[in-house]
């Protein structure tokens, strides 16, 4: 039976790392879970989170994806004060700033970093942090890329978060890569005395090797720094678990082939990738991220992914032939699946009156496989979760009509079907109005849809993979029973053990000022 622990205040702690990449993301959640587990309500926070990867929490805010994960790990609902500021990149210089849980505008990053985040974006911060200390016992904050870039040294995400919520600091290093012993040494002496003094321990994550062979470094560092390494975490293999942006595909980008092949268009400014998540560990199926009609070749079903900008995508689509390439692999009888930005593009037409995505007005042509026209309006961003019920027929969504489809929208843009186009999905709701989603060519071939998340749901996946399995003559693939949420949990268990191993949990609950009797239990 798990004990039930009362605090008199809310207690902190929160994960830095060296670089981006430490692992901060999964430590978080370990930590949650294996708080949880000890009976304390716990919550993440990150105070600012830059990833184009987001999610739609109950309520119609948008996160990032990180933070919902650890929500999960944590057997909490996340809610927009968990990430209270979220940036979403448009190009190298300017991004979308999400405050609360809703798009406020386009800015210059210099601009953010000078004049909005020092003062507006902090206190929406406080606000956030504030409300989550009056409902959990701990809050276990994730800090973003490094506390010791010294052109940040105002940053909100990482020692000024520590310092409003009196937290501790543990600070984690990336072995994997290289210079773990040196970046832990440079980040601490970078640090202005009072932030060094609230780091309270060092982690060094990601060891694929003999941690033996580390204990005269980890001498020389806790000897130079004056920080205890509570721990060496090893390499964890195997895990299904959402990635916070594109950097992390490329391990996909190969030519890998097995007996199904599905193509994921890589767009410049691809988002919400783990919609295909589902897709990648299901034994005889390939899932490949292409960028160029060399890559591409011919798949067996090829997908167009979401993108923070459309228009930029699909221009750049034309300047790689990919246009043309899209085109003829549809005239094939490909399968051919567009989600949000993706399903945009197949459309005839996208308008843009007041220049929204690219400060351009205009009208603009699509790749015009779907009789679909898409007008886009300044900040008209629809967010919410959705459960829909297949609405059309045909040889994929013929086969799909078992079950519901869980997902969330996060969309600019309304499209307006033509007489050649048929609705795909029907949204259930409580409205008297009927409300359906995306389109369906006559062929039933080529589909849009603005859901993501689409594939979580076994039906419209195992509709898919039934079609072009029986195309090539195959068995179509055996599929876990398992939703993708399920999978995220036993990874995080899978993490939160591999942690409870090999750091000194004891001493985390003690720098976190928490009752170490709660974490003996386990």
């Amino acid at each position: 039976m798990e004990q039930v622990v009362a605090l008199k205040k809310c207690k902190s702690l929160m994960v830095q790392g060296t670089t981006s990449h430490s692992g901060k993301t999964l430590l978080v959640a370990a930590f949650c879970r294996l708080l949880s587990k000890s009976g304390y309500k716990v919550a993440p926070f990150k105070a600012q989170n830059m990833s184009l990867n987001s999610m739609v929490t109950s309520d119609g805010a948008e996160i990032s994806r990180a933070q919902t994960l650890q929500a999960s790990a944590a057997g909490v609902d996340a809610t927009a004060d968990m990430n209270p500021i979220l940036l979403k990149p448009k190009d190298p210089k300017t991004c979308q700033v999400i405050v609360h849980g809703k798009p406020r505008f386009d800015l210059k990053y210099a601009d953010y970093m000078t004049d909005f985040a020092p003062k507006e974006g902090l206190r929406a911060v406080k606000e956030s942090y504030k409300r989550l200390t009056s409902a959990f016992d701990v809050i276990i904050i994730e800090g973003a890329g490094s506390p010791a870039e010294i052109n940040l040294r105002h940053d909100i995400a990482n020692m000024r978060v520590a310092e409003l919520a009196g937290a501790s600091v543990i600070l984690t290093a990336d072995i994997d890569r290289g210079g773990a012993f040196a970046s832990l040494v440079g980040t601490i002496s970078l640090l202005k005395m009072e932030d060094r003094s609230r780091v309270k321990g060092l982690i060094i994550n990601k060891l694929r090797g003999d941690p033996e062979l580390l204990k005269p470094g980890i001498e020389v560092v806790q000897r130079v720094t004056g920080k205890k390494v509570l721990g060496v975490i090893p390499y964890v293999h195997n895990l299904s678990l959402p990635q916070e942006d594109s950097l992390s595909l490329e391990g996909y980008k190969s030519t890998r082939r097995a007996g199904l092949d599905i193509a994921v268009i890589r767009l410049p400014h691809i988002s919400n990738f783990t919609d295909f998540d589902s897709l990648c560990s299901i034994k005889n199926v390939s899932l490949r991220y292409v960028s160029s009609k060399e890559e591409l070749g011919i798949p067996d079903a090829l997908i167009i992914p979401g993108t923070k900008n459309t228009l930029s995508d699909l221009k750049w689509m034309r300047v790689q032939g990919l246009d043309l390439e899209v085109s003829r692999i549809a005239k094939m009888g490909v399968p051919l699946i567009g989600i949000c930005g993706g399903f945009q593009m197949l459309g005839k037409t996208i308008i843009d009156k007041k220049g929204v995505e690219d400060g351009v007005p205009g009208v603009h042509r699509g790749l015009g496989l779907l009789d679909v026209s898409t007008e886009f309006q300044e900040y008209a961003k629809l967010t919410r979760r959705v459960r829909a019920s297949v609405f059309s027929e045909g040889p994929i969504l013929g086969h799909a009509h078992m079950g519901s489809l869980d997902g969330y929208e996060i969309h600019m843009g309304k499209s307006a079907l033509g007489s050649a186009a048929r609705p795909a999905f029907k949204i259930d709701c409580d409205d008297q109005v009927e409300v359906f989603d995306g389109a369906i060519d006559a062929s039933g071939l080529i589909l849009g849809t603005y859901i993501h998340g689409i594939f979580d749901s076994s039906p419209l996946r195992r509709a898919l993979f039934r079609h072009i399995a029986l195309k090539k003559g195959l068995e179509p693939p055996e599929q876990s029973a398992k939703t993708v949420r399920e999978g995220w949990l036993s990874s995080i268990d899978l993490v939160a053990d591999v942690v409870r191993k090999n750091l000194d949990v004891a001493e985390i609950y003690r720098i976190t000022g928490l009752n170490q009797d709660a974490y003996s239990h386990e």
